[in-house]
């Protein structure tokens, strides 16, 4: 085992990428031993944390299917990163707080000492040091700003790459399976389109499912850009066109429909688009919902219709709950979570619906319940002929 190693990784590592996958690569005796984490693995990942008996490094292996994570004492880093290099990867790049260590594993072992690109920061616990669904390094991401061209998260980008993954944590077990034909997909309101780009990368590089999304948005501007980022990329079947909510048709099947951000009753109507449809499931994250605030009338809630902020905040859970109650009444089980931490954006609620294809009588006359209740006419019910 390479001493130089043991003197890196006992010095403390920030982090690590090793990668290079040599042509004549084989399976070791503790690859075997060890469910082959880094026989079959394209690159891996080395991140520090903090653990009662003090540092440990988590090695992410990433797998054509899956990553695998396993835990080393600073020895065992030293030995595992020696082992990859000789038997598997050809490179390596293993930043400390005093220099960058560049090492080349082609013929004998080659150490470079570069001046640092990391500060010390302090250690994550081992539950807070878990593996995002999206990794920092991702080249959309870099595309987007959100990471730097070594693959780190930019300072202050966080709290989007924490939404980034929060997004596709909440909506992964919400996936419609299409069958033998592409998955479908409009996106309302596109914006950006992080997430967006975080949805086609996650199917097509991690889950390796076949899918075309469309983004959708009404600035030109932001098109125009999105459409670069996706060729540049070579996201070939992830398409964007500016139009209108209302007015997009599509002539196909649409399996899902996600609008994150539509502002106000554009949410309604991407939610009548998706029920005319037939999307089997559709995400949504609503917006300045001010359509019901001039409509609520409750003489014995005035004591808290006369505070203008109370009743704006309101006007939101009511909107929100009225169209929950709609997507149940014409055959979607629905639910409402958090999408993310109200400290990080007060636009935390998410809808998400999938199609049960059976009308519910029940909660359409609980809806006229509650509609009477609040004296509300919501745009949902008139797009969708609810009296």
């Amino acid at each position: 085992m390479n001493n130089r190693f043991d003197e890196i990784f006992s010095g403390g590592v920030l982090s690590g990428t090793i990668s290079g996958v040599r042509k004549t690569a084989g399976i070791s005796q503790a690859d075997n031993e060890n469910g082959d984490a880094g026989s079959k693995s394209v690159k891996v990942r080395i991140h520090p944390f903090s653990s009662k008996g003090g540092v440990l490094y988590q090695f992410s292996y990433t797998l054509p299917d899956r990553e695998i994570h396993r835990n080393f004492s600073p020895s065992e880093a030293s030995a595992e990163t020696d082992r990859l290099l000789r038997e598997r990867f050809s490179q390596a790049i293993l930043c400390t707080a005093d220099a960058d260590w560049h090492v080349s594993s082609l013929g004998r072992m080659k150490f470079h000492k570069k001046p640092p690109t990391k500060k010390p920061a302090p250690l994550l616990s081992h539950d807070r040091a878990k593996t995002s669904i999206i990794q920092e390094d991702a080249e959309f991401l870099i595309r987007l700003g959100v990471s730097s061209k070594d693959g780190a998260v930019i300072k202050g980008r966080y709290d989007k790459f924490r939404q980034i993954n929060k997004y596709l944590e909440v909506i992964v077990g919400f996936l419609p399976s299409p069958g033998d034909r592409p998955l479908r997909i409009i996106d309302f309101g596109c914006g950006k389109a992080y997430l967006t780009f975080a949805l086609y990368h996650y199917l097509t590089k991690v889950k390796k499912r076949d899918c075309e999304i469309t983004g959708l948005d009404l600035k030109a501007d932001v098109i125009s850009f999105c459409t670069g980022v996706a060729y540049d990329l070579g996201y070939d079947r992830l398409n964007f066109h500016r139009g209108d909510i209302a007015e997009w048709n599509e002539d196909g099947p649409v399996d899902m429909v996600v609008t994150l951000h539509a502002c106000d009753t554009a949410t309604d109507a991407a939610i009548a688009k998706a029920i005319s449809w037939g999307a089997s499931t559709i995400i949504t994250v609503p917006c300045c919902q001010h359509e019901l605030f001039g409509q609520i009338r409750s003489d014995i809630q005035r004591p808290l219709l006369r505070h203008g902020i109370l009743k704006e905040r309101l006007s939101a859970l009511v909107t929100d709950a009225a169209r929950a109650q709609l997507l149940e009444a014409v055959g979607y089980k629905t639910d409402v979570i958090e999408f993310i931490d109200m400290e990080h954006t007060p636009k935390n609620v998410m809808i998400r619906a999938r199609k049960t294809g059976k009308l519910n009588l029940t909660a359409l006359n609980e809806f006229r319940k509650f509609a009477d209740f609040w004296g509300i006419s919501p745009s949902l019910a008139r797009l969708l002929a609810i009296d």
